[in-house]
């Protein structure tokens, strides 16, 4: 005949056995809603027609073009151009490849841009005139919250399709 102490050390087994099962079934579910990519797993595209033609597009998180959070890289040709613009919202950029040259104002000073390298940050509050461009094909990723947008100073240099 089984006494209750003769139970105690099935039952706490028993009760670790499931305790170590619960942080592998949180862990599932944390897992359910990660989002991992790998280079290879990027749909690159043409770049909106905000944009100068040339750039590639890949949205790795978020709708850029909605609000909420969103990741984009862009894969800028060497002798790429974005003449002077500006956003609504704050952009967060950092350099995964080549060199991206920055300036700021209302004209396009190519001597007067900074070079960020591989590796390199650039946070730029909205409303903030600036340009840029590449010499060397450039990756960069950008962040930040959506909508994204892009106001020329001047309305000449907006490639987009005129209404």
């Amino acid at each position: 005949m089984k006494t209750p102490s003769a139970q105690w050390p099935l039952l706490v087994g028993f009760a670790l056995l499931c305790a170590g099962a619960l942080p592998a079934a949180a862990q599932d579910t944390a897992m359910g809603e990660m989002m991992m990519t790998n280079p290879s797993g990027m749909k690159w595209g043409d770049g909106p027609p905000s944009l100068p033609k040339g750039v590639k597009l890949a949205v790795l998180y978020g709708d850029p073009g909605k609000d909420g959070p969103y990741v984009i890289r862009l894969k800028a040709p060497g002798g790429y151009k974005v003449p002077p613009h500006w956003h609504t919202q704050t952009e967060n950029l950092t350099v995964i490849s080549g060199t991206l040259y920055l300036g700021g104002g209302d004209t396009m000073d190519m001597g007067a841009a900074h070079a960020l390298k591989a590796g390199g940050f650039h946070n730029l509050p909205g409303g903030v005139h600036h340009y840029a461009f590449t010499k060397t094909p450039t990756v960069v990723q950008i962040h930040g919250t959506g909508p994204l947008d892009v106001k020329y100073v001047d309305p000449k240099d907006d490639p987009s399709p005129k209404q």
